[in-house]
């Protein structure tokens, strides 16, 4: 593997404006040109109240759980401003970024797969097998997938649903990018959720796509490979989880002989 595979090469980081700065700092210290293009634009709810009144009841809850970071940080900071996490409630959800926004909330012990960084891993976690009896509050973006409480209701478990944030398709010119395209210059695409490659292959038009087809794209999940799949992209490589998987997979890749520039 090439300590030098990823310099100069322009790769396309897509996620939301505020979250990207981690993998982009990665991609620079390796020598590469990230172009940062947000899919997503998370949005506070239109109404907090049914936020606030959830924060009268947290005591109810026997557990907690946050389904991505944008998720802790807009639920607490309304939660917390109108009382303490209560020391009996378990918190739990699905990934190192999560915990990282809890913590920075003053929330620690919370259960988290360690490996892989989804709801699968999450309902496959010791702690939430017993259920019966349990009741569980789910705070999430509007809509989403339906796992994780279908998995808990199936154990036992009472389950409700909290709407903490909107997400939006940012209006995004996406000539700079044809420009990469066009110039033979832009070498790679990363998409770290299913709706946000959506977004992308929408936003980038008819030329982009075709484009994209033929742009190696790199994703940290197998569901998210798949969306890549269905939308007719060649070549889709599927690294390992978070930002180090991604940066990790690029490095592979572009380390290997036929693709050394």
């Amino acid at each position: 593997m090439s300590a030098e595979a990823l310099s100069g090469r322009h790769i396309v980081v897509t996620r939301p404006a505020g979250q990207a700065a981690h993998l982009a700092e990665a991609l620079v210290a390796l020598g590469a040109k990230p172009v940062l293009f947000p899919v997503l634009q998370i949005f506070d709810v239109e109404d907090s109240g049914p936020l606030l009144a959830a924060a009268e009841r947290l005591d109810e809850f026997d557990w907690v759980a946050f389904v991505s970071p944008n998720a802790v940080e807009k639920a607490l900071k309304l939660m917390l401003s109108r009382r303490a996490w209560p020391s009996q409630v378990r918190v739990a959800t699905v990934g190192k970024s999560s915990e990282q926004a809890l913590a920075s909330f003053g929330i620690a012990n919370v259960a988290a797969p360690q490996e892989r960084f989804d709801s699968e891993a999450l309902v496959a976690l010791p702690e939430l097998q017993d259920m019966a009896g349990k009741k569980v509050l789910i705070c999430r973006g509007d809509g989403g997938r339906e796992l994780l409480g279908d998995t808990l209701k199936e154990r036992g478990a009472t389950v409700e649903y909290l709407t903490c944030y909107r997400r939006g398709k940012p209006a995004l010119d996406p000539a700079p990018l044809l420009k990469l395209w066009t110039d033979g210059q832009l070498d790679a695409v990363t998409a770290t959720s299913s709706e946000g490659l959506r977004n992308f292959f929408e936003m980038v038009g008819k030329l982009g796509q075709a484009w994209l087809r033929k742009t190696p794209t790199f994703v940290p999940h197998a569901r998210i490979a798949e969306q890549a799949r269905a939308l007719g992209l060649h070549e889709v490589v599927l690294t390992g989880p978070g930002d180090d998987g991604l940066v990790t997979g690029l490095t592979a890749y572009f380390g290997t002989a036929r693709h050394v520039a």
